[in-house]
């Protein structure tokens, strides 16, 4: 029986040593994502008036000057018909589109994003004149607050 600890013990300290050794050397690594930070100047506009839409895109806090596709999807509410038209790259990781409209109402941005094998469709609401009647599920709150109310849609394409 002495015999059998005598072996024991050491291959079990061994164990425990290479156990503590590979939890130590495990560097866990954060998931990183594709961000997208859309802005409308002004978010309120007249109708011929030029409004603006950026997309700031950015992966791992760096700037993302070649992504894949960069497509605003604009609708007024209540239509089902929306225009899809796929932005260059301008500057610093920011994709713009700068548009007017005809018509008052109601109308909502997607910017349909990808890069680095991810997909990222932040929505936002904005006015021409004055508010249609905004689509079921829309309660205003993209309005709120420029900066920070935004829905934000996250897909991996692995």
């Amino acid at each position: 029986m002495k015999r059998i600890k005598r072996r024991l013990l050491p291959m079990l300290f061994l164990l425990f040593g290479l156990a503590a050794c590979s939890d130590n050397n495990a560097v866990e690594e954060e998931p990183q994502f594709l961000e997208v930070e859309l802005s409308i100047n002004p978010d309120k506009a007249k109708v011929n008036e030029p409004v603006v839409f950026e997309a700031k895109v950015t992966y791992d806090e760096e700037e993302v000057t070649d992504a894949d596709e960069v497509k605003f999807e604009i609708w007024r509410a209540n239509d089902e018909e929306h225009e899809k038209i796929l932005v260059e790259h301008a500057e610093n990781g920011v994709y713009r589109l700068e548009r007017s409209f005809a018509e008052e109402g109601t109308y909502y941005i997607y910017s349909h994003v990808t890069a680095r094998r991810m997909h990222n469709m932040p929505k936002k609401e904005f006015i021409i004149g004055q508010p249609s009647e905004p689509e079921e599920g829309s309660s205003g709150s993209e309005m709120e607050d420029k900066e920070g109310s935004e829905d934000t849609e996250e897909h991996s394409s692995h």
